[in-house]
């Protein structure tokens, strides 16, 4: 890497203006440009890894000529990923003559704020949701759950949901909040991100060219993860391979039996889709990360990732999904791939068998079946914004009493995500019923060898397990009010 290629530009939109800046490493965190290279405090440093929210910021992006806006964790955010968009942050809504907008008028008149170092994050999780319910305020169920990756010390949350619910009373002074037109207009304006040590291709077959090109740089997506390793261990890189640039791959497609979710499709995008056809895993999906957190990643940046703690894996396993790697054949001049299931992609901890020069592109999802019973379940120690102890994923299907079909993804008990085979055998052929449920809640507790971690026990989990297949089989009787969110 030529030492030029650090002077690779950064653009986006702010205060209704672009801001460039030059020599930008590309590990360098919006965080840290925001604060040291612009002096930006209104943004906060708080955990550093994307769990408290202090640092959130509002992204805005044009795509298919609308501005869509999301709040993300700035500090596990790389700088060069919003080159050509749009950044707000708390300073950056109130009008010129400094009244306030109506988002931290009501937060003011509710006494959200003690200390006030979580304010800033708190007004930009809120300002995302005053801008999509369209200057309204939003039920207390809804400001919960979009809250959740905004974590305060002081006040108990009360007082900030009863703000999430009134900020629609307060009017929004001259110049307050966001001009959409003259910032879909500024972003058209903006110069296209150009090659160096931060790579962000527009199209697959580029970024395929690219990897195969680069195979030292760093693949990213929506460093939700790789964010930590630049925060918490301080890793280099000194070239970096975005995916969220190539169109292709950012999309949500469906098909007669199956959807095919692109590997720069966002989380939150994701479980969308997956909800809409799965109702039943709606809990699951806003308990998978805060909110921003779930902006930012994508699915396939979570599958390639690996981790055994991972919580989209045990589910995408119990659906039967698949996925598709792809790369660049130099000698035919096109692109090539393989399709696998998701459980075999993995051959060890954050190992998987993917090339050098390959590329995860493509979840394959299964769509719904008649008859299917599906539950997903996340053992935590916290309820929101938490890292799975245990998470386990059962779909079954049932024909005239008995278990035609069975299939389970489980997460936290291993090296890897994987699949309970043993279990999925002792339930497949037998009558539904409760000695059938023991036998496979005892098959499933020796199953796996997990460890013990601060997480929890290694007996914990193996009870865990059965007591959750146990809770599946209660579920299905009808029986209610036996997990918390029936409380």
């Amino acid at each position: 890497m030529k030492p030029s290629d650090l002077s690779q530009p950064l653009t986006f939109w702010r205060r209704g203006q672009p801001v460039t800046l030059g020599n930008v490493p590309p590990d360098r965190t919006l965080l840290e440009v925001l604060r040291e290279d612009l002096g930006c405090t209104a943004v906060k440093e708080g955990c550093g890894e994307g769990d408290c929210g202090a640092c959130t910021v509002v992204l805005g992006e044009a795509v298919g000529g609308e501005l869509r806006l999301k709040a993300v964790n700035s500090c596990i955010k790389l700088a060069h990923s919003v080159h050509g968009q749009a950044v707000l942050t708390a300073a950056d809504i109130t009008a010129p003559g400094g009244e306030l907008h109506p988002v931290q008028e009501a937060l003011v008149q509710c006494h959200g704020s003690q200390c006030g170092f979580c304010t800033p994050g708190f007004v930009m999780s809120l300002f995302a949701m005053y801008e999509g319910s369209g200057g309204t305020g939003v039920g207390r169920e809804q400001a919960q759950a979009d809250l959740s990756g905004n974590l305060c010390r002081c006040t108990g949350y009360r007082p900030i949901l009863d703000a999430a619910q009134r900020m629609g009373d307060f009017p929004l002074p001259p110049g307050a909040g966001l001009d959409r037109s003259a910032t879909l207009r500024g972003l058209a304006s903006l110069p296209a991100q150009r090659g160096g040590a931060y790579l962000r291709p527009t199209t697959l077959p580029a970024l395929l060219r690219a990897r195969a090109e680069h195979p030292q740089a760093q693949v990213v997506a929506g460093t939700t993860d790789v964010g930590l390793w630049v925060t918490k261990q301080h890793k280099r890189f000194p070239q970096v391979l975005d995916v969220t640039g190539a169109a292709e791959i950012r999309q949500v497609e469906t098909y007669p039996h199956h959807m095919a979710i692109g590997a720069a499709v966002s989380l939150s995008e994701a479980f969308a889709a997956l909800v809409a056809e799965r109702p039943e895993i709606k809990t699951f999906a806003e308990r998978f990360a805060g909110l921003p957190v779930r902006n930012a990643g994508t699915l396939g940046g979570n599958v390639a990732n690996g981790s055994p703690i991972g919580d989209s894996m045990p589910l995408l396993i119990a659906l039967g999904a698949s996925v598709v790697l792809m790369r660049w054949d130099a000698k035919r001049r096109q692109v090539a791939h393989r399709e696998l299931r998701l459980e075999d992609l993995y051959t060890g901890y954050r190992q998987n068998v993917m090339k050098p020069d390959e590329l995860l592109a493509w979840v394959k999802v299964p769509r719904p079946t008649a008859g299917e019973r599906l539950r997903v379940y996340k053992i935590s120690k916290r309820f929101d914004d938490d890292i799975s102890a245990v998470c386990l994923a059962l779909r079954l299907h049932l024909q005239d009493g008995v278990v035609a079909q069975a299939s389970i993804g489980v997460g936290g008990v291993a090296a890897t995500p994987v699949r309970a085979r043993q279990t999925e055998a002792a339930l497949l052929g037998q009558p539904w019923h409760g000695d059938t449920v023991m036998a496979a809640m005892a098959t499933l507790r020796a199953e796996f060898q997990p460890i013990s971690d601060m997480r929890a026990s290694a007996d914990y989990r193996r009870a865990v397990l059965g007591n959750l297949l146990q809770r599946f089989w209660l579920e299905s009787q009808g029986q209610q009010g036996i997990h918390l969110e029936a409380l």
